[in-house]
């Protein structure tokens, strides 16, 4: 790779950090005030009197839990009902009915906010499946995650409390105060730089050649924002992010980096600011930034590298990638997609060399928490948080506390739960997959075509990717099968709903403590000692659940 190519890249990179370094400030204390404001704008109250709850009347944790998993299931079923009645609706495209698997696996997907797409959305789902379906879970499956994020820190921030907030209230103020008013200028922008946005359907071209050809157009602009604003990652077309139509320039794919950086590294300062100590919300950025410096650097000079004769003698390792985008940009967005649970990819995993590709696998790995998805990335690394902490109790011979909440047996069991979940999700479902007889021996059921050591590496991929409600996957895969859409469509429903019921858990616990005050034996953590710990719990939790696996797959294929 010559010196101009590595200097542009560089530049990129240093782009979206300063970016981001300008947003960390405004947008992260703006979205403390949306959930700390007094008032309820006119909107809101008309949602609030539609769904009959009270804006003032503030719920347990388990009330809380419960109107989570209410508002989930009748968006899975509403999402579900739209691809079965679609031949009937408006502006359907001719497009057949989904048949009932891949539209319970679509369903529960996008409400969950992985977006894990076993289909060409193209050629499967029309303009109203789009916009009142997907589009719509988009917006609200981010504002969910971001409300449990928020009411995890309300646990840490109130005194003898039994609550810790109002789901509804932070609900309809996450969807209508931050993610619309971002989403539609973000929207414009991309429209600036080409995004398409129309109702054509599909219009026919003759080629060069003088064939005859039959692009598609859709409302794309408008999804292509929260797509990435609220990390979702399901995209428009089966390209997703590599399609010229949703990322035509170089300018509009680093852009969308920046969109999917831009809330879950604001929240650490929204979490100092309601918490009362902008320190340690400077803490919490220090170890998201430090594991996603780490990981950038590995997959872009993995992939730089290009190991192997084929990628020397192309000048690169540019299999599956845009030629507008090139090697660097391509292993930043990969390395931001699945480090912030988007799963949207501008160039294909299943192409990147064999240790590059196992990169964007172990991002997720880590529990997606460097910076992680919108909310769940912030109450996952306090979680981690927590653990840390009672690690180092235990090594000076003290009561954990942290932010001043003693970490009792049971914080430190519900935390505990919350980091076996998505491990035993991941390891079961690749076991499954090749130890059942007549799943592992029917290729068509299965749709596992690539042998050896890679075809399982694509297997752990999937379910990893489910699991962890990202979305993205090892393109060799195909997932359209009654085994691969039942058993993600359950990883997807347990990844993210299981960590919610022990996260909100724990905020309850949380609150319903009193501040125990500082002493000389207390625990800083907003210093770099702190900080150093946190990442070492990090990494080494994940390589001691994931080593094993992984050097079946990925490890296995790049070092023979």
């Amino acid at each position: 790779m010559d010196t101009a190519t590595v200097w542009t890249g560089v530049l990129q990179i240093a782009t979206v950090i300063l970016i981001l370094a300008l947003l960390y400030r405004p947008l992260g204390d703006g979205i403390a005030r949306v959930y700390s404001a007094d008032k309820d704008w006119r909107v809101e109250r008309g949602m609030y009197r539609l769904v009959g709850v009270d804006p003032r009347s503030e719920q347990t944790w388990q009330a809380y839990l419960r109107g989570v998993l209410a508002f989930s299931a009748v968006g899975v079923l509403f999402v579900y009902a739209l691809q079965r009645f679609q031949a009937v609706l408006p502006y359907s495209l001719g497009l057949p009915p989904v048949p009932e698997g891949l539209a319970f696996n679509t369903a529960v997907s996008f409400v969950t906010n992985t977006n894990w797409q076993s289909y060409s959305p193209e050629l499967t789902m029309g303009y109203t499946v789009q916009l009142a379906g997907l589009a719509v879970q988009n917006f609200v499956s981010a504002a969910v995650g971001i409300a449990v994020a928020v009411a995890l820190v309300r646990g840490f921030a109130r005194r003898r409390s039994g609550t810790i907030g109002n789901f509804w209230v932070d609900l309809f103020r996450g969807s209508f105060r931050l993610l619309l008013p971002l989403a539609v200028v973000s929207a414009i922008l991309l429209l600036i730089g080409g995004v398409i946005q129309n109702f054509n359907g599909f219009t026919e071209v003759t080629t060069l050649a003088g064939s005859t050809q039959h692009l598609p157009g859709g409302p794309v602009a408008s999804q292509e924002a929260i797509k990435e604003l609220g990390t979702n990652g399901g995209g428009f077309f089966n390209t997703n992010s590599a399609h010229p139509f949703e990322n035509p320039t170089a300018w509009t794919s680093l852009f969308q980096n920046v969109l999917m950086l831009a809330i879950p590294f604001a929240l650490p300062r929204t979490f100092g600011r309601m918490v009362g100590s902008n320190k340690q919300g400077y803490a919490i950025l220090a170890v998201m930034a430090s594991l996603f410096v780490v990981s950038l650097i590995a997959v872009s000079a993995l992939e730089a590298a290009g190991s192997g004769t084929a990628p020397q003698l192309a000048g690169g390792a540019m299999e599956g990638k845009e030629q507008r985008f090139g090697i660097l940009a391509t292993a930043l967005f990969g390395s931001t997609s699945t480090l912030t649970s988007t799963g949207a990819v501008n160039g294909m995993f299943d192409s990147y060399t064999a240790l590059g590709g196992m990169m964007p696998m172990l991002n997720m790995m880590l529990g997606e928490v460097a910076p992680g998805g919108v909310g769940s990335g912030l109450y996952g690394i306090l979680v981690l948080a927590v653990i840390a902490v009672f690690i180092a109790g235990l090594l000076v011979g003290r009561t954990p506390e942290y932010l001043g909440k003693r970490i009792g047996p049971r914080e430190i069991k519900l935390a505990s739960l919350y980091i076996l979940v998505t491990p035993i999700l991941v390891l079961a479902g690749t076991a499954l997959s090749f130890a059942i007889p007549g799943v592992r021996e029917d290729v068509e059921n299965t749709s596992i075509w690539n042998p050896g050591v890679h075809g399982l590496s694509e297997v752990l991929y999937a379910f990893t990717s489910a699991s962890n409600n990202n979305g993205s996957a090892f393109a060799g895969l195909t997932a359209n099968t009654p085994w691969l859409n039942a058993a993600l469509g359950v990883a997807m429903l347990l990844g993210r709903f299981l960590p919610m019921v022990l996260v909100l858990a724990l905020a309850g616990s949380l609150a319903a403590q009193d501040k125990v005050p500082a002493t000389a034996g207390t625990l800083p953590t907003s210093r770099p000692q702190f900080v150093g710990l946190l990442v070492g719990v990090t990494v080494i939790v994940t390589a001691l659940t994931y080593f094993p696996v992984l050097t079946l797959g990925p490890l296995a294929e790049g070092l023979s």
